[in-house]
């Protein structure tokens, strides 16, 4: 055991940087990993608790007045049914916020979909002026219990009593409407009504929503909302910050597993005589193994541990989204268990590869086998020589030589380099993808800034003057938005008419080309996975009893609806509906323009009548990715420097061997040096190459695959730009070849008794 720990103990004196960068690596690795762990608890937990104590309805069914809901408490697989519920749309506005509402008339507090109050108090029929808020919504306008709020447009106001968590879908600016409870006598005249399911199989949805649908008739049922769309609208942004980190923490450990590999294979093939000579007095195969094993396991571990008493002490302190995920995953049931599992599993892959690498030490016979004097492929190749005649400097030609002549070492050197690099690269083009949405949305769905609903006080004529007249509004596009039933009737999606034939909406379209004739529509790529349909499809649709059908002919990006979308223009829909006239604007804005400013202008100038909205944007909600982005790219960097510290000693200890050769021909000190010098940097520069070349496609792949799956549609990938990917191919080589130049410039000084000692 002495001599093991002696071992152990000079080795790390010898590799005191790759142990450092190596338990850095491995705490990067653990936190990221965790932090992934965390995002996914916090993005499903606080919905499903709410759903759960809510006992939440899995269906949500927006009737018309007259439908007869009591055929569906007979249905079968309904466990029970809670409503109907007089429902109407409002404009409620507090502090100068304004926020579109749904009025739902609930005397008492519903046996299913119940709201849980976080403060204040239930409906109190002695006051028919009281309402109460959805949380979130209640956050837009600024309320709390005992504010009062107006309808603008009205001499109506109202109170607050109470504001709730809801499991049904969540107020969003512009797209959803924000959900108030309220007394009957408060719904006024009412222009539909909602009926609660819950289904004692929540996985038959789909079927007894159509089952529903169909005994109520489609003409009756004007919108479906269900639990599932729900539940992926709540954990929004947090799942997929969970998934990138998860993914690069993967990714990660993988280069960092390989990179052990290959520091422990090199430093075998360095101390073979060392190995021999244990052998010699007495180690055990065994022993030796365990002497790589334990050394590196230690690393490990140590590593392990300080990322999760990081995580646990300090990551609810982080600002932002990640530091609130941490704080509530520590109060979920698997916290504990997460907090073991993690690191052990990052400690045990870690020891698997250690193992791996330390199983050829143990295989090393006891009596040491003379090397040859050159390598395996040594002689120099036709093209070397022809170089040399050229009278290339013999450092370039015989460094590129030394770094691709050893066979297989060579490209899993390479390989084992460019993992990391690869990993950057993609690091990389999801920055630029933010950046993308932030710097040019009208390359991703967003040409418009402002979204401007107009109420009945104001016509068509007058509304389009009041936006028009602003400066700084380049276009405004009239069109509407209605909720339609897909064919099935077993989902809701939005149907928008955008835009006129003559004054075409800018649609972003990654496939197909513009909705330019009659019955002609763009659809978002939800909408085309929902109804198993391609660009070129007619589609048939239903609002309300009136059929709409339509012909496919492009797939816009859609952020919006996750994708749930198919535009058409204005005209079109006016074809079924004469009578159709536009309730909403959307506005592009001049280059440079402020849409606050436009905004508060807009209200303003329409006198009560006009709710202006910012259009969401979904980078606005990513903006925690980009230092979780920097975070990935230091733990990778780390790791790369793992792998140029194996390829650099391995470089000089095979260089070795050749030192005598080389300063017989008359090689200066200088001039040896330069030769490991530049095979480093050669190694590093194919590496990059590789990384980038594989990198770009990839990272256009996993972008566009989970833009796909949240339904905005692929083609949002932007790569990084060519002087980017320059810059760090540049950076590679250049550290590369820093990293070399000492060790190189001690080597090629040794004295002519240590040569022979090395290559003896």
């Amino acid at each position: 055991m002495r001599a093991t720990l002696r071992w152990a103990h000079s080795d790390l004196r010898t590799h005191r940087g790759e142990a450092l960068f190596l338990v850095l690596a491995t705490a990067g690795i653990v936190v990221s990993l965790l932090l992934a762990t965390a995002l996914f608890g916090y993005a499903t937990n606080p919905w499903q608790r709410v759903f759960t104590q809510a006992r939440g309805a899995h269906v949500w069914l927006h009737t018309a007045p007259s439908a007869d809901t009591g055929k569906l408490t007979g249905l079968d697989g309904v466990e029970s049914v809670t409503g109907p519920y007089p429902t109407a749309s409002a404009t409620l506005a507090s502090r100068g916020a304004r926020a579109a509402v749904e009025l739902r008339g609930t005397p008492e507090e519903p046996s299913v979909g119940r709201p849980l109050l976080t403060s204040g108090h239930w409906l109190d029929p002695a006051n028919p002026d009281g309402v109460v808020l959805e949380s979130r919504l209640a956050r837009a306008l600024l309320a709390a219990p005992g504010d009062t709020l107006t309808l603008p447009g009205t001499d109506r106001t109202v109170t607050v009593l109470g504001v709730a968590d809801s499991a049904e879908k969540r107020y969003r600016p512009g797209e959803q409407p924000g959900l108030v409870w309220a007394q009957p006598s408060a719904v006024g005249e009412p222009r539909g009504r909602v009926v609660a399911l819950r289904l004692t199989d929540p996985e038959d949805t789909d079927y007894a929503v159509q089952r529903a649908v169909t005994v109520l008739g489609s003409g009756a049922v004007s919108e479906v909302s269900t639990w599932k769309q729900a539940r992926a609208e709540a954990q929004g942004d947090n799942r997929l910050l969970g998934q990138v980190l998860g993914l690069f923490g993967l990714g990660a450990l993988v280069a960092a597993g390989l990179a052990v590999h290959g520091a422990i294979g090199t430093r075998i093939r360095g101390h073979l005589r060392d190995i021999s000579v244990l052998k010699a007095i007495g180690f055990t195969p065994g022993q030796v193994v365990r002497v790589f094993l334990i050394q590196h396991l230690a690393y490990a571990l140590l590593g392990a541990l300080a990322a999760a008493a990081v995580v646990q002490g300090l990551g609810s302190r982080i600002p932002g989204r990640l530091g609130d995920a941490v704080g509530v995953w520590h109060g979920l049931p698997g916290h504990t268990v997460a907090l073991l599992v993690v690191p052990v599993a990052v400690v045990l892959f870690i020891g698997a590869t250690t193992g791996l690498a330390a199983w050829r030490a143990g295989r090393v016979p006891p009596v040491p086998v003379p090397r040859r004097a050159a390598s395996p492929g040594g002689r120099l190749s036709g093209a070397a020589r022809s170089a040399l005649g050229l009278r290339l400097p013999p450092a370039l030609v015989l460094g590129w030589h030394r770094a691709f002549s050893r066979r297989l070492r060579s490209p899993a050197t390479v390989a084992r380099l460019a993992l990391p690099l690869l990993l950057i690269v993609v690091a990389m083009s999801a920055w630029t993808t933010i950046d993308r949405f932030d710097g040019r949305p009208e390359q991703v769905g967003l040409p418009t800034s402002l979204t401007v609903h107009a109420d009945s006080g104001l016509t068509d004529r007058a509304a389009r003057t009041v936006l028009e007249d602003d400066p700084q509004v380049a276009a405004a596009y009239p069109g509407v938005e209605v909720a339609a039933l897909v064919p099935g009737q077993t989902a809701t999606i939005a149907l928008r008419g955008l835009g006129t034939r003559q004054d075409p909406y800018p649609y972003s379209l990654a496939e197909g080309r513009a909705a330019t004739g009659r019955d002609e529509a763009v659809a978002g790529q939800g909408l085309l996975a929902l109804l198993d349909a391609r660009v070129g499809d007619w589609v048939r649709i239903t609002v309300g009893d009136q059929p709409q059908v339509l012909h496919i002919v492009g797939r816009s990006i859609e952020p919006e609806n996750a994708g749930r979308v198919i535009s058409t223009s204005l005209d079109t829909l006016r074809e079924n509906d004469p009578g159709l006239g536009p309730t909403l604007y959307e506005l592009r804005l001049r280059p440079g323009a402020d849409p606050d400013a436009v905004a508060d202008r807009l209200t303003a100038a329409g006198e009560g009548h006009l709710d202006v909205h910012a259009v969401p944007n979904p980078a606005d909600g990513l903006s925690p990715l980009r230092g979780v982005i920097v975070g990935l790219i230091v733990v990778l960097a780390l790791i790369g420097l793992i792998e140029l510290l194996t390829a650099i000693g391995g470089t000089v200890r095979e260089g070795e061997r050749d030192l005598l050769a080389l300063k017989a021909i008359g090689l200066s000190p200088r001039q040896i040096t330069a030769i490991t010098v530049v095979s480093t940097g050669c190694t590093a520069l194919v590496a990059a190459i590789l990384a980038t070349g594989l990198g770009v496609p990839l990272a256009h792949w996993l972008i566009d695959a989970q833009g796909a799956s949240s339904g905005i549609g692929s083609g949002i990938a932007a790569g990084p730009s060519a002087w980017l990917l320059l810059l760090l191919g540049a950076a590679a080589v250049a550290g590369a070849t820093a990293l070399a130049a000492l060790p190189a410039s001690r080597a090629a000084r040794r004295r002519l008794a240590d040569t022979l000692s090395a290559v003896a």
